[in-house]
């Protein structure tokens, strides 16, 4: 799991909402709604949503579920989704 989300999101080169670009050392953070890399921009759009409460708690719920039973929680995939970060190379 862990090569597989980190190769996928980990240095997205692209916000894959808005499609600005993203370099090594802009932050980044992964959507509740679609698990894929977005800018901080997008992400403050995303919390304006209405449904993005409920959508948030129970998809880190889920996502925690799902990740510690199977992969222990990679690299803290789940809390991407919270917490901005940048690519590592």
């Amino acid at each position: 799991m862990k090569d597989e989300w980190e190769e996928r999101i980990s240095c997205a080169l692209q916000c894959s909402r808005c499609n600005k670009r993203l370099g090594a050392k802009d932050k980044r953070i992964l959507s509740v709604y679609d698990h894929n890399a977005i800018c901080l921009d997008c992400k403050k759009k995303e919390e304006k949503r209405p449904d993005y409460e409920e959508i948030s708690r129970n998809m880190i719920g889920q996502c925690l579920a799902d990740t510690e039973l199977q992969w222990g929680d990679p690299g803290g995939y789940c809390f991407y989704h919270f917490y901005p970060y940048k690519c590592d190379r």
